[in-house]
């Protein structure tokens, strides 16, 4: 009515709010995130909604529907001296590089933790799997969800920073159902060192409790395999060095 009243042949947009939804969802369809969608979408002959994807980073992401016509891809935009721009998808991580650097600096920080973690509970005599220790840990020294450190496991595990101890009876632990078994790193030792008294010389040693693993994460597969040699510690080929050297920088 107010259309016709003022201009027929003039276009109407209409501003309206979203609820809120988990970023997954808003991904997979994110017109649902309209308030009253399923009536909105039966209205309008074009949509805009625009949502930002990472709240790390200030872009946006620009999603278009269009009820006659061929989909258009969705469009990455920016401010830039209080306009708003284009950014160009394949330029993305060049234009938000110290973003990139941030995200990246913050995932080898959380990687540095879980690692000093597991050496110093493991010196105090306690070792996990990974559901306990994510659930132990969750929201301490950083790390965020028991989601987010089970996926940190996870890469640690492919990169063979992380292995598995299937048996840890020896050290009083009952076998465990888990699929991979307890969390194991290199240079592990359990409690403080013991010492022994040699019988023929009464020479006093302190000998350590390494623990060892017996099972790693295939890189390839995600399959749990046995060590060879547990005493030697083995990365995969490439995996290991590339995260070295960009802790190191």
């Amino acid at each position: 009515m107010l259309r016709e009243a003022v201009a027929p042949d003039c276009g109407i947009i209409l501003a309206h709010h979203t609820r809120k939804m988990n970023r997954k969802l808003v991904a997979e369809d994110p017109f649902q995130a309209l308030s009253g969608a399923s009536a909105l979408r039966g209205f309008y002959t074009s949509g805009l909604l625009m949502h930002r994807p990472d709240e790390d980073s200030s872009l946006r992401r620009l999603e278009i529907e269009l009820r006659n016509g061929p989909a258009l891809h969705p469009k990455l935009i920016d401010k830039e001296n209080g306009r708003w721009v284009e950014i160009n998808p394949m330029n993305e991580r060049l234009v938000r590089k110290e973003v990139g650097a941030k995200l990246d600096a913050e995932r080898l920080r959380k990687h540095d933790v879980i690692l000093g973690m597991l050496l110093d509970e493991s010196a105090g005599e306690r070792l996990y799997t990974a559901m306990q220790f994510a659930e132990t840990f969750e929201n301490r020294g950083g790390l965020g969800s028991k989601h987010t450190i089970r996926e940190r496991l996870s890469v640690l595990a492919t990169k063979g920073y992380v292995k598995f101890l299937r048996d840890a009876s020896g050290f009083g632990f009952p076998i465990t159902r888990s699929r991979f078994g307890y969390l194991c790193v290199e240079g592990m030792q359990f409690g403080a060192p013991v010492e022994h008294v040699d019988p023929v010389t009464g020479e006093v040693t302190a000998q350590a409790r390494p623990v060892l693993p017996s099972h790693f994460k295939c890189s390839q597969s995600g399959l749990s395999l046995q060590v060879e040699n547990p005493s030697v510690w083995v990365y995969p080929e490439g995996l290991g060095d590339d995260l070295t050297h960009m802790s190191e920088a």
